[in-house]
């Protein structure tokens, strides 16, 4: 039987670069040879809970060498169990004999992958002097949406806010020696106008992010919201911003912060300035000038999870030197 990499979370999580991770998902998007089928999002009933859960299949392929899918279930309502929202798995595959490669955890390699394309949003779409974030929300996703912006950014200041305060203390424990000061915030409001870069990362069904703070000149990266129902920036916020997305294929139809707007009248398709693919392949310009307040909407895409993958699957095997690579 051929080998195949079980490739755990810690693994993952102690061997992530994100500079390196970013240059690999840029490469990604730019390479033309990728094929990714639109994911399969299916909502099932969770009757003891009384919320509905979520069931996502991302298959990504490159021809002639890595294939993968990803299979992941959403439940906003794991906290009650002290558990993250996303749990699931990702298949490795050789694209060429389609034999299992590798098995990654898929939670870990979601949030690396997230913050990875948040940050590589960043290079195109937030001020190069930014040096203020701050992190709205205190899941799994808020260490690493910090720390992969501040690998592209001179961050010298973090503001961290969540519905309970002392996760937020918590998550500024944890980052309480990397390179920038980190202070947990009681409410939004104190440093929204503030700050450079707002991230936001939550399963809110209500905006956390309302217009009437925003600055000229701030970057907004939205990450939560993965339903039509759901959203975390307002209608004043979509309006007066320069709004972007990882892809038209997902953000125009999988969150409620493009839905909800485009169904309004308040936003036209043709108002998305770019996607990645356009920006990664040079196509479109991101920020055009300091002025300029912008929304970057992601949702998520299976090339995403196929480069780092492969990232991951790339770094164990060369620390396995029995293995036959």
């Amino acid at each position: 039987m051929d080998f195949i990499a079980i490739i755990d979370e810690i693994f993952i999580h102690e061997n992530n670069n994100f500079n390196q991770l970013i240059a690999l998902i840029k490469k990604a998007f730019a390479d033309r040879d990728l094929l990714v089928p639109p994911r399969h999002h299916h909502d099932f009933p969770n009757p003891k809970i009384g919320a509905d859960s979520s069931l996502l299949l991302m298959p990504a392929w490159n021809p002639g060498k890595e294939a993968g899918v990803k299979i992941v279930t959403v439940s906003p309502e794991n906290t009650q169990f002290d558990l993250p929202s996303i749990q699931g798995t990702y298949i490795y595959l050789d694209a060429q004999n389609g034999t299992i490669k590798g098995i990654l955890d898929a939670k870990e390699l979601t949030v690396k992958r997230t913050a990875a394309t948040s940050a590589l949003a960043s290079t195109y779409l937030s001020r190069e002097e930014s040096s203020s974030l701050l992190m709205i929300g205190t899941g799994a996703l808020s260490a690493n949406l910090i720390k992969a912006h501040a690998s592209v950014r001179p961050i010298k200041k973090v503001f961290v806010w969540g519905r309970h305060f002392f996760k937020a203390k918590q998550i500024c424990e944890l980052l309480k020696n990397e390179k920038f000061e980190i202070y947990p915030i009681k409410t939004i409001e104190e440093k929204i106008s503030e700050v450079d870069i707002i991230s936001c990362a939550t399963l809110s069904q209500t905006p956390l992010v309302l217009g009437q703070y925003l600055q000229p000149g701030q970057f907004v990266d939205l990450v939560g919201a993965y339903k039509k129902d759901m959203r975390e920036a307002d209608d004043e916020a979509i309006v007066k911003s320069e709004v972007f997305v990882d892809t038209y294929q997902g953000g125009l139809k999988e969150s409620g912060d493009i839905v909800i707007p485009l169904n309004k009248g308040l936003l036209k398709t043709s108002d998305i300035r770019a996607d990645l693919f356009e920006l990664c392949r040079i196509q479109k310009v991101g920020r055009k000038n300091n002025e300029e307040t912008i929304i970057f909407k992601s949702v998520g895409h299976a090339l995403e999870d196929l480069a780092a993958a492969n990232y991951f699957y790339q770094k164990y095997i060369n620390q396995q030197p029995f293995v036959e690579k």
